[in-house]
């Protein structure tokens, strides 16, 4: 994907997690069923990595559930870190720190307060990276902040998967760009809560998620379908160095 391209869509993201950062925020709680699945993975008392954290739900989900974390959370909103600041202001056995961050940016990784991680988590981000360079790009960045024998668990959502997420599938001309300048399996999808926007967004399957974890040089322990209203809406990868 040309440069231009991925900042134009990276711009487009952004943007609409200025405008859309309340109601976008109030339709994600800790209460995703897939989560539960990967509790095993997380030891009781671990450090965390949640890239892309958006109002932090997953901190508050991780509390829920007894875990001792020493969690950071990074996020390029700051009107979604906003949102998780406020809500795991009184949080016990979780310690959050929140950290403006822009992961797309080369060495973003840099500005951490840890090198390593026993446990990577990134939610609902994948797709939202323009080209398939810059996606297999973040990943081996993620692969080299897991601590040996750490765990990274990773969603891509399945939104071709269901005929009630296909119809916000609009034409690129609402976001002022050519069909033909994108990639294979991107999207734009549309918003309407709160007013109208739209969001870049790249399907990623079972097969093309393998080869990037496996480009990576992670080793996929196991993958899974759960959450929204068919059960089905995202992928988790599990992975290990």
């Amino acid at each position: 994907m040309k440069l231009e391209l991925a900042k134009q869509l990276l711009a487009l993201n952004r943007r609409f997690y200025a405008d859309f950062a309340t109601p976008f925020a109030e339709t994600r709680v800790p209460r995703q069923p897939g989560l539960k699945h990967i509790l095993p993975y997380i030891p009781p008392a671990c450090t965390l990595l949640d890239v892309g954290c958006g109002n932090g739900r997953l901190a508050l989900w991780l509390e829920a559930h007894d875990r001792q974390v020493e969690y950071i959370g990074v996020d390029f909103s700051e009107a979604l870190l906003a949102h998780a600041r406020q809500t795991n202001a009184g949080l016990q056995s979780v310690k959050p720190t929140f950290l403006t961050t822009d992961i797309a940016q080369p060495g973003w990784s840099d500005r951490l307060p840890h090198k390593r991680f026993q446990v990577v988590i990134m939610l609902a981000v994948l797709h939202h990276i323009p080209g398939q360079e810059h996606r297999q790009a973040l990943l081996n960045e993620i692969a080299g902040l897991l601590a040996p024998g750490g765990v990274c668990v990773l969603t891509t959502w399945q939104f071709l998967s269901s005929p009630r997420l296909r119809r916000k599938i609009v034409p690129w001309i609402h976001a002022g760009i050519s069909a033909a300048a994108v990639e294979k399996n991107d999207y734009l999808l549309d918003w309407k809560r709160g007013g109208t926007g739209y969001r870049y967004c790249n399907f990623i399957d079972e097969a093309a998620l393998r080869a990037l974890t496996s480009n990576a040089g992670l080793v996929l322990r196991e993958t899974f379908y759960a959450d929204g209203k068919e059960g089905n809406l995202n992928l988790y990868a599990v992975c290990s160095r």
